[in-house]
């Protein structure tokens, strides 16, 4: 199981465009879409899309690019747990 999940939908314009950056990125996530889960669609309805880190519970949320994703994991990735 990946660190990172991508929280969206489907049909979200917005969630296609960060988990193309994502891949772009190299990074190993999941996609979860909200509709699946009440208390999801609760925490992030609004925000979509979300990039959650389950270790650390840190969220990036949209509008981020490459170099905010960069750094984003870059922090993740230098913290011990």
């Amino acid at each position: 199981m990946t660190d990172f999940i991508l929280f969206g939908t489907e049909g979200c314009h917005l969630c296609e465009e960060a988990e193309a950056l994502l891949v772009a990125a190299g990074l190993d996530f999941t996609s979860r879409d909200i509709m699946d889960n009440e208390q999801w669609q609760v925490e992030y309805g609004v925000l979509i899309p979300v990039l959650w880190h389950a270790q650390s519970q840190n969220q990036l949320n949209w509008p981020f690019d490459s170099l905010q994703l960069k750094a984003f994991s870059t922090a993740i990735d230098t913290v011990e747990y």
